[in-house]
Protein backbone atom coordinates (compact mmCIF):
# COMPACT_ATOMS: atom_id res chain seq x y z
CA UNK A 1 0.00 0.00 0.00
CA UNK A 2 1.64 3.29 -1.26
CA UNK A 3 0.99 6.51 1.09
CA UNK A 4 2.66 9.50 0.85
CA UNK A 5 5.25 10.28 3.18
CA UNK A 6 4.02 13.25 5.54
CA UNK A 7 7.48 14.75 5.51
CA UNK A 8 9.94 15.57 2.84
CA UNK A 9 12.73 12.19 2.33
CA UNK A 10 16.49 12.54 1.05
CA UNK A 11 15.82 8.48 -0.91
CA UNK A 12 12.20 7.77 -2.04
CA UNK A 13 13.38 4.19 -3.19
CA UNK A 14 15.29 1.19 -0.95
CA UNK A 15 17.40 -1.88 -1.87
CA UNK A 16 16.51 -4.52 0.78
CA UNK A 17 18.85 -7.63 1.50
CA UNK A 18 16.53 -10.48 1.46
CA UNK A 19 18.96 -12.07 3.84
CA UNK A 20 17.65 -9.06 6.16
CA UNK A 21 13.62 -10.04 5.81
CA UNK A 22 14.56 -14.14 6.08
CA UNK A 23 15.43 -12.81 9.74
CA UNK A 24 12.26 -11.83 10.42
CA UNK A 25 10.55 -14.39 8.69
CA UNK A 26 11.72 -17.41 10.41
CA UNK A 27 12.99 -16.40 13.68
CA UNK A 28 16.27 -18.07 15.69
CA UNK A 29 15.12 -21.33 16.68
CA UNK A 30 14.80 -22.48 20.75
CA UNK A 31 17.81 -24.58 21.54
CA UNK A 32 16.06 -27.89 21.67
CA UNK A 33 17.38 -31.02 22.89
CA UNK A 34 17.41 -33.53 20.47
CA UNK A 35 15.38 -37.27 19.98
CA UNK A 36 17.24 -40.13 21.24
CA UNK A 37 16.88 -43.13 18.90
CA UNK A 38 14.47 -45.39 20.29
CA UNK A 39 13.01 -49.00 19.95
CA UNK A 40 9.77 -50.20 20.68
CA UNK A 41 8.54 -53.88 20.79
CA UNK A 42 4.63 -53.68 19.17
CA UNK A 43 1.58 -55.57 20.71
CA UNK A 44 2.48 -58.25 17.37
CA UNK A 45 5.75 -58.67 18.47
CA UNK A 46 7.65 -56.22 15.79
CA UNK A 47 9.60 -54.26 16.35
CA UNK A 48 9.56 -50.66 15.74
CA UNK A 49 12.56 -48.31 14.79
CA UNK A 50 11.55 -44.24 16.20
CA UNK A 51 14.36 -41.48 14.94
CA UNK A 52 14.14 -37.94 14.04
CA UNK A 53 13.41 -37.45 10.31
CA UNK A 54 16.72 -35.66 8.65
CA UNK A 55 16.50 -33.44 5.04
CA UNK A 56 17.88 -36.16 3.25
CA UNK A 57 14.35 -38.26 4.17
CA UNK A 58 12.27 -35.36 2.97
CA UNK A 59 11.68 -35.98 -0.87
CA UNK A 60 11.18 -39.64 -0.30
CA UNK A 61 8.10 -38.75 2.38
CA UNK A 62 6.98 -35.52 0.13
CA UNK A 63 6.40 -37.84 -3.12
CA UNK A 64 4.72 -40.65 -0.78
CA UNK A 65 2.38 -38.16 1.02
CA UNK A 66 1.12 -37.07 -2.48
CA UNK A 67 -0.34 -40.84 -2.63
CA UNK A 68 -1.73 -40.58 0.79
CA UNK A 69 -3.49 -37.06 -0.40
CA UNK A 70 -5.42 -39.46 -2.95
CA UNK A 71 -6.82 -41.38 -0.69
CA UNK A 72 -10.77 -40.46 0.17
CA UNK A 73 -11.32 -42.01 3.22
CA UNK A 74 -10.80 -41.61 7.07
CA UNK A 75 -9.78 -37.87 5.91
CA UNK A 76 -6.43 -39.65 4.85
CA UNK A 77 -6.87 -36.94 1.96
CA UNK A 78 -6.83 -33.51 4.07
CA UNK A 79 -4.24 -35.50 6.73
CA UNK A 80 -2.13 -35.96 3.76
CA UNK A 81 -1.77 -32.05 2.26
CA UNK A 82 -1.22 -30.72 5.98
CA UNK A 83 1.81 -32.98 6.59
CA UNK A 84 3.34 -32.65 3.12
CA UNK A 85 3.49 -28.91 3.67
CA UNK A 86 4.51 -29.55 7.62
CA UNK A 87 7.37 -31.58 6.22
CA UNK A 88 8.12 -28.54 3.32
CA UNK A 89 7.48 -26.57 5.76
CA UNK A 90 10.78 -28.03 7.91
CA UNK A 91 13.36 -27.39 5.44
CA UNK A 92 11.65 -24.00 3.99
CA UNK A 93 12.36 -22.56 7.65
CA UNK A 94 8.31 -21.92 7.87
CA UNK A 95 7.50 -23.96 10.88
CA UNK A 96 8.30 -22.47 14.61
CA UNK A 97 10.71 -25.21 16.59
CA UNK A 98 8.88 -28.53 14.50
CA UNK A 99 10.07 -32.30 15.70
CA UNK A 100 9.45 -34.83 13.12
CA UNK A 101 9.74 -38.59 14.29
CA UNK A 102 9.77 -41.29 11.82
CA UNK A 103 8.91 -45.06 12.50
CA UNK A 104 10.44 -47.90 10.51
CA UNK A 105 10.45 -52.12 11.27
CA UNK A 106 13.22 -53.35 8.59
CA UNK A 107 13.71 -50.30 7.06
CA UNK A 108 9.94 -50.41 6.09
CA UNK A 109 8.40 -46.72 7.22
CA UNK A 110 5.36 -47.26 9.07
CA UNK A 111 4.81 -44.22 10.81
CA UNK A 112 5.24 -40.53 11.49
CA UNK A 113 4.29 -38.11 14.08
CA UNK A 114 5.24 -34.45 14.23
CA UNK A 115 4.38 -31.28 16.70
CA UNK A 116 6.26 -27.99 17.10
CA UNK A 117 7.10 -26.08 20.41
CA UNK A 118 5.06 -23.10 21.29
CA UNK A 119 6.55 -21.81 23.99
CA UNK A 120 8.86 -23.23 26.60
CA UNK A 121 5.72 -24.46 28.23
CA UNK A 122 3.40 -25.28 25.53
CA UNK A 123 4.12 -28.27 22.30
CA UNK A 124 1.50 -28.64 20.03
CA UNK A 125 0.77 -31.54 18.81
CA UNK A 126 0.07 -31.83 14.69
CA UNK A 127 -0.11 -35.05 12.79
CA UNK A 128 0.35 -39.33 13.55
CA UNK A 129 0.00 -41.64 11.18
CA UNK A 130 0.32 -45.06 10.94
CA UNK A 131 0.89 -47.24 7.67
CA UNK A 132 0.49 -50.67 8.94
CA UNK A 133 -3.01 -51.76 10.87
CA UNK A 134 -0.81 -54.20 12.96
CA UNK A 135 0.47 -53.33 16.45
CA UNK A 136 -0.74 -49.98 17.44
CA UNK A 137 1.76 -48.47 15.33
CA UNK A 138 -0.30 -44.69 15.40
CA UNK A 139 -0.38 -45.42 19.32
CA UNK A 140 3.49 -45.65 19.39
CA UNK A 141 4.12 -42.87 17.53
CA UNK A 142 1.53 -40.41 18.97
CA UNK A 143 3.25 -41.96 22.98
CA UNK A 144 6.70 -41.07 20.97
CA UNK A 145 6.09 -37.27 20.61
CA UNK A 146 3.99 -36.78 23.25
CA UNK A 147 6.88 -38.20 25.74
CA UNK A 148 9.49 -36.12 23.60
CA UNK A 149 7.71 -32.67 24.89
CA UNK A 150 6.38 -33.52 28.07
CA UNK A 151 9.49 -35.95 29.33
CA UNK A 152 12.69 -34.46 27.38
CA UNK A 153 11.94 -31.01 26.45
CA UNK A 154 10.13 -30.87 29.65
CA UNK A 155 6.86 -28.12 28.60
CA UNK A 156 4.06 -28.04 31.04
CA UNK A 157 1.37 -28.74 28.42
CA UNK A 158 0.63 -31.05 25.25
CA UNK A 159 -2.35 -29.43 22.88
CA UNK A 160 -3.49 -31.53 20.54
CA UNK A 161 -6.75 -31.80 18.20
CA UNK A 162 -7.97 -34.68 15.85
CA UNK A 163 -8.56 -34.76 12.47
CA UNK A 164 -10.54 -38.34 12.51
CA UNK A 165 -12.51 -40.62 14.35
CA UNK A 166 -9.36 -43.28 14.67
CA UNK A 167 -7.26 -40.60 16.34
CA UNK A 168 -9.57 -39.24 18.54
CA UNK A 169 -10.54 -42.81 19.87
CA UNK A 170 -6.37 -43.66 20.20
CA UNK A 171 -5.34 -40.47 22.03
CA UNK A 172 -8.11 -38.48 22.94
CA UNK A 173 -10.36 -40.92 24.62
CA UNK A 174 -7.81 -43.34 24.98
CA UNK A 175 -5.63 -40.81 27.29
CA UNK A 176 -8.89 -39.74 28.75
CA UNK A 177 -7.81 -35.70 27.85
CA UNK A 178 -9.88 -33.07 28.39
CA UNK A 179 -10.89 -30.08 26.34
CA UNK A 180 -10.17 -26.05 26.55
CA UNK A 181 -13.53 -23.66 26.38
CA UNK A 182 -14.07 -23.53 22.92
CA UNK A 183 -14.20 -21.36 21.26
CA UNK A 184 -12.25 -19.10 23.78
CA UNK A 185 -9.14 -21.58 22.71
CA UNK A 186 -8.74 -22.86 19.82
CA UNK A 187 -6.01 -25.35 18.18
CA UNK A 188 -4.30 -23.99 15.31
CA UNK A 189 -5.42 -26.99 12.55
CA UNK A 190 -8.37 -25.21 11.81
CA UNK A 191 -9.74 -24.11 14.78
CA UNK A 192 -10.71 -27.28 16.45
CA UNK A 193 -11.16 -27.91 19.88
CA UNK A 194 -7.66 -28.46 21.92
CA UNK A 195 -7.30 -31.53 23.72
CA UNK A 196 -4.47 -31.28 26.11
CA UNK A 197 -2.09 -32.95 28.50
CA UNK A 198 -0.70 -31.19 31.64
CA UNK A 199 2.33 -31.83 33.47
CA UNK A 200 0.20 -33.18 36.86
CA UNK A 201 -1.59 -35.69 34.22
CA UNK A 202 1.36 -36.91 32.37
CA UNK A 203 3.51 -37.61 35.64
CA UNK A 204 0.35 -38.75 37.35
CA UNK A 205 -0.29 -41.36 34.72
CA UNK A 206 0.10 -41.03 31.27
CA UNK A 207 3.57 -41.14 31.28
CA UNK A 208 3.00 -44.93 31.60
CA UNK A 209 -0.52 -45.47 29.61
CA UNK A 210 1.35 -47.00 25.97
CA UNK A 211 3.57 -49.05 28.37
CA UNK A 212 0.30 -50.40 30.25
CA UNK A 213 -1.61 -50.58 27.24
CA UNK A 214 0.78 -53.03 25.27
CA UNK A 215 2.71 -53.71 27.98
CA UNK A 216 6.29 -52.73 26.63
CA UNK A 217 8.31 -49.35 27.55
CA UNK A 218 10.06 -47.44 24.36
CA UNK A 219 13.83 -48.65 24.71
CA UNK A 220 16.08 -45.15 24.27
CA UNK A 221 19.30 -48.08 23.79
CA UNK A 222 18.33 -49.93 20.38
CA UNK A 223 20.68 -52.99 19.82
CA UNK A 224 23.03 -52.37 16.90
CA UNK A 225 20.74 -55.24 15.20
CA UNK A 226 17.64 -53.19 14.87
CA UNK A 227 19.78 -49.93 13.74
CA UNK A 228 21.29 -51.97 10.98
CA UNK A 229 17.87 -53.36 9.78
CA UNK A 230 16.57 -49.64 9.79
CA UNK A 231 19.92 -47.87 8.35
CA UNK A 232 17.98 -47.21 5.05
CA UNK A 233 14.30 -46.07 4.89
CA UNK A 234 11.93 -47.56 2.49
CA UNK A 235 8.54 -46.46 1.33
CA UNK A 236 5.36 -49.23 1.28
CA UNK A 237 5.20 -50.66 -1.74
CA UNK A 238 1.31 -50.50 -1.17
CA UNK A 239 -0.57 -48.10 0.98
CA UNK A 240 -2.21 -50.22 3.84
CA UNK A 241 -4.77 -47.52 5.28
Amino acid sequence: MKVTPPVPVSVDKMSIDVSEIEGLLSPPPMNLPPWQDASFLLGDGRTMFIRSMTEQDVPMLLEFMKKVMEVNKDFYDIVGVRVYGEILAVVRKRLKDPFTLLGLIDGEFVGFANGRIMTKDRAVSLHTMAFSRRGKVGWAMYYAKTYYAMEIVKVKEWWSTFESYNGWRMAGLAMAQPTKPWPEYQHELGGAKIYYVTEDSWNDSLKEWLPNYIGNQMDFNPTDEIRKANEVMRMPEKLEL
